[in-house]
This record gives C-alpha cells, sequence and structure tokens, in this order.
C-alpha cells in the first residue's frame, strides 16, 4: 500500500487565463501544518476570515493546466463552483476518518462499530 499525497482533479467549469484558454486539469497536494497556520498571520486573512481557503487552495494546488505558477490572484478568479469543488477536494483529502471501536450492545449482543473523536472527549468526565 503506497501512502498518496497528489491527488489529480478536473473543475467543473475551468479557470479562464488572460489569454482566453481555458484550464481545467490539476494537481492538489495534502496540505501541511504549515498551509493551516501560516496562512492565520496573513493581513488578508485577519481582515476576512473567510480569505483562508484563498491562501489555502494557492499554497497546495500545485497545477492547474498549463499555468506555470497558482497564486492567490488565480484562485480569487475561479468560477464559484469551480472554487467550491476545490474547497470540497481539500476537505476530502485532507480529513481523516474517525478510528472505530468495535463493540456489543451488552442487551441484545449485536456487534458494531463506533467511531470515536479524540477531541470530543472530555478528561475526567
Amino acid at each position: 500500500m503506497s501512502f498518496k499525497t497528489e491527488y489529480s482533479f478536473e473543475l467543473p467549469r475551468g479557470y479562464v487565463d488572460e489569454d482566453g484558454n481555458l484550464h481545467k486539469t490539476g494537481i492538489m497536494r495534502l496540505a501541511t501544518a504549515a498551509d493551516e497556520v501560516l496562512p492565520l498571520r496573513d493581513q488578508r486573512v485577519q481582515q476576512n476570515p473567510g480569505y483562508l481557503s484563498i491562501i489555502l487552495l494557492a499554497r497546495v494546488v500545485t497545477k492547474l493546466g498549463s499555468l506555470r505558477g497558482i497564486d492567490t490572484k488565480t484562485i480569487e478568479k475561479l468560477f464559484t463552483a469551480d472554487l467550491s469543488f476545490l474547497q470540497n477536494l481539500y476537505r476530502q483529502i485532507n480529513d481523516v476518518d474517525l478510528p472505530k471501536v468495535d463493540t456489543i450492545c451488552p442487551k441484545c449482543d449485536h456487534q458494531y462499530e463506533v467511531p470515536v473523536d479524540f477531541l470530543e472527549l472530555k478528561m475526567g468526565g
């Protein structure tokens, strides 16, 4: 089993550059801790928290068609359907499934899995 760090995608609409060329296919890499933390210092995010997703996507989208580079200006010019698509892809590839614990119902002996969210557990009660 190999560990995948890059994911290919195809935008529903596509990015249109200054010359009118359409760019639909691209690659998104897994986010790092720095990708999520460093943009919080950015003044644009401090003024408008919604801008965080623009910066995040500019950091993790490594290829879009034949464009030489992807920056916040590129992400800002995406159609809303494409922005939403990339935000969903980001969540999908970076979110981790909760661990599951096998358990048995004490009343009926039915066996099933229960997801455990360690962030939700309270210490000591």
